[in-house]
């Protein structure tokens, strides 16, 4: 939209103009303030530069007078600082505003709001429940400044003395702009009496949170941040529909435990219903770090007041959010015995005992693959470790067997003998351009082949060698590559009423080399297993075998299927359905897509799995959020891929075998990359119409350069 078309009269728009000549000269020729995730990055630059997209709440002050009556002044701008007019009058888009005032009670540590509302439910009855309000009065005090009363007066008596906080939450329509609406959301720490803040709420803070839900949000957006989340999500609130808390330290751990829930595995679900009677049922959630990774979410290095509260202060309410079948009020399920406080939790509930496996915070919550990092002070926590590397490949030439040089060796560096390793293997595949359908001999793995080392042999001094019984086809040209996999059980507290035997899985070694004289070119890097790991925290799959996403592109090919476990199919119906595509990028959209799939008109995404296990993906929830604060939301590709993969689409690679797919058995590269998330007949239908005999055209409209483009697309 130009400014000549703009709904704004000219005599209202004259003095915003003036305002921004200066910050528009300021941007001249400067890159763009806003992401290519963003909606803005796209617009028109004249259109963005009068618009200023986006939205900053600051809080200046807050008071509360003797009477009681609750003050907050504050200002609202845009992303470059300019102040914006609330109603949308001298500024584009109205900007609407709910507030919420709260306080710690002396000697408490969980906020109790002062603005509530009364809710009715069929278990609880009608409560009273911590929210905001925008029915108080505000009035402006200068250019993109407010001050807001509170309709919601401090009680008679309030504490003067104690922490307060005011919370505003908020969102600025830009719809009109095609612009989307804009949200933020501020909080402001005071003492009434004008002393300094000493006491906070400080457990863990949203960095956390982001490193998997990339951009924390809820109840359409407006709600951001772990530091207005607190302010509501208080003891004092309940969910009458269900007669659950939502209490955060509660609701938080139920909801990561989710399928493991105590009470979920004996048939309860665990719903939340909320807005207009929306169930939230997280009865499915599977924490993909693993929620005995306590410090996955208090973090330690977030600098958060209070991260180690959860190891010093044990609470019967928030260890009983995850552990729901003790009752601790007649010692059901609990060691030690009934509990009527929290005065004795911390008594063997210390922060870290000597050992993993114990009562400890740390020590009950240990992973066991994690023993060494979490003890490294005791050798006798520590697993030896498993250290798989390739030295060097021979016999290279198309046509050849090759052979690998490799060592096994534990953390020490001492070597570890190839009869105490469960699986020691390798396997080749190439070309590097794209694997899948290279056809090693009478091999009949689609695009490569797997062999034991377990025969390998090795001298005194820990140096391997296996040579394949396959050999490099002939006229094979360019790159090819072998990984190594390899997985031993070792035991820790060997001997003790503690002892547990763990399978660690060694980090897959890939090596790549010429066939035919020419450079050595690595397959392209698509995703990173640092990205995976910022939710899964240790990805490993195929009994810890496999681990790093370079190995699994060799299998996950485009000619892949689930072919040679459908027979075996423990499910009788998973026998008579097509095998199914496993390519890397199809099965990896498609599984992180998960609950979208079958919601938004695709089928069901099912692979049969080793010794015919039944695997069905519908039920995924992927963690990532847009900006209206749902969860599932895929539009975010930078949090798996890298180097700007998602919009290098793989024009001209191999076709995907695709058998249960709307288009069958084969699917161009690019349509079966997109086809992992957008999954309806009618998505596939333009796939279609967009391939012909000479191949995809998607490039001209969603290259990277196109005006389509794969982030444009996904923009919010």
């Amino acid at each position: 939209m130009s400014l000549s078309s703009s709904i704004f009269k000219v005599s209202r728009i004259l003095p915003i103009l003036l305002l921004m000549a200066g910050s528009v000269a300021l941007i001249g020729g400067s890159k763009t303030p806003y992401t290519p995730h963003q909606r803005a990055y796209y617009a028109d630059p004249e259109q963005v530069y009068f618009v200023r997209p986006g939205l900053n709440i600051t809080i200046n002050s807050a008071s509360i007078s003797s009477s009681g009556t609750i003050s907050v002044t504050y200002t609202i701008a845009d992303p470059m600082g300019l102040p914006l007019d609330r109603t949308g009058v001298t500024t584009p888009g109205v900007v609407s505003l709910s507030f919420i005032a709260a306080n710690i009670p002396s000697g408490q540590e969980q906020y109790v709001a002062y603005t509530t509302r009364q809710q009715t439910g069929a278990v609880s009855g009608t409560v009273t429940q911590a929210a905001g309000e925008s029915n108080g009065t505000t009035t402006a005090v200068g250019p993109g400044q407010y001050q807001y009363a509170f309709k919601t007066q401090a009680p008679s008596g309030f504490d003067a003395t104690v922490t307060h906080t005011i919370g505003i939450y908020g969102s600025r329509d830009l719809t009109v702009f095609n612009l989307g609406t804009s949200y933020a959301s501020a909080t402001f720490n005071f003492v009434p009496n004008g002393a300094a803040v000493t006491v906070t709420r400080d457990v863990i803070r949203t960095q956390s949170c982001n490193t998997c839900h990339y951009d924390l949000a809820f109840h359409g957006g407006s709600r951001r941040g772990l530091e207005l989340c607190i302010l509501c999500h208080t003891p004092q609130t309940i969910d009458p529909d269900t007669g659950n808390t939502v209490d955060m330290k509660v609701m938080a751990h139920k909801i990561h435990m989710g399928s493991q829930l105590p009470s979920v595995i004996a048939g309860t679900p665990y719903q939340i219903i909320g807005f207009q009677n929306a169930v939230s049922d997280f009865s499915t959630v599977v924490d993909p770090a693993d929620p005995r990774r306590c410090e996955v979410c208090h973090d330690q290095t977030t600098g958060a007041a209070q991260a180690k509260v959860f190891m010093t202060k044990p609470s019967r309410v928030a260890c009983g959010a995850c552990h729901d079948d003790v009752n601790f009020a007649s010692g059901a399920n609990h060691p030690g015995g009934f509990q009527m406080d929290d005065t004795q939790c911390a008594n063997c509930h210390i922060p870290q005992g000597e050992n993993p496996f114990d009562a400890s915070i740390l020590g009950a919550h240990v992973v066991p693959t994690d023993t060494a990092a979490t003890y490294p002070q005791n050798p006798d926590t520590l697993l030896a470790g498993l250290n798989f590397a390739i030295t060097g490949v021979t016999n290279t030439s198309a046509g050849q067997a090759p052979t690998v040089a490799f060592t096994v060796k534990d953390n020490s560096g001492h070597n570890i003998p190839l009869s105490q390793l469960g699986n020691i293997s390798f396997t080749m595949a190439g070309p590097t351009t794209d694997y899948g359908y290279t056809v090693f001999g009478t091999v009949t793995t689609p695009g490569y082949v797997t062999e034991s080392a377990s025969g390998a042999t090795c001298d005194s001094n820990g140096n391997c060698s296996y040579t394949f019984s396959t050999a490099v086809p002939a006229g094979a040209t360019g790159t090819y590559a072998i990984a190594g996999e390899s997985r031993i059980t070792q035991t820790v507290l060997a001997g003790t009423t503690s002892e547990q035997s763990v399978q660690i899985g060694a980090a897959n070694p890939v090596a790549y080399f010429s066939v035919d004289g020419s450079p050595v070119q690595q397959r392209r890097t698509v995703v990173q297993l640092s990205n995976c790991n910022q939710c899964h925290v240790a990805l490993s799959l195929h009994g810890g075998n496999r681990n790093q996403t370079e190995y699994c592109v060799f299998c996950h090919n485009p000619s892949n299927t689930d072919i040679s476990q459908r027979g075996s199919a423990q499910v009788p119906d998973d026998k008579s359905q097509p095998p199914q595509g496993i390519n890397f990028a199809l099965l990896v959209h498609r599984i992180h897509d998960g609950v979208n799939v079958v919601a938004d008109g695709g089928k069901p995404y099912i692979v049969v799995g080793f010794r015919g296990s039944h695997n069905d993906f519908s039920d995924v929830l992927f963690p990532g959020m847009s900006v209206t604060g749902e969860a599932t939301f895929l539009g975010n590709c930078s949090q798996c891929h890298v180097n700007d993969s998602e919009q290098n689409l793989p024009t001209g690679l191999n076709q995907v075998t695709d058998p249960q797919g709307w288009i069958n058995p084969t699917i161009g590269p690019v349509s079966s990359a997109c086809s992992g998330c957008h999954v309806d007949q009618p998505a596939s239908a333009h796939f279609l119409s967009m391939t012909n005999q000479l191949g995809e055209s998607c490039e001209i409209c969603h290259g990277a350069d196109a005006q389509f483009s794969v982030n444009w697309a996904h923009s919010q």
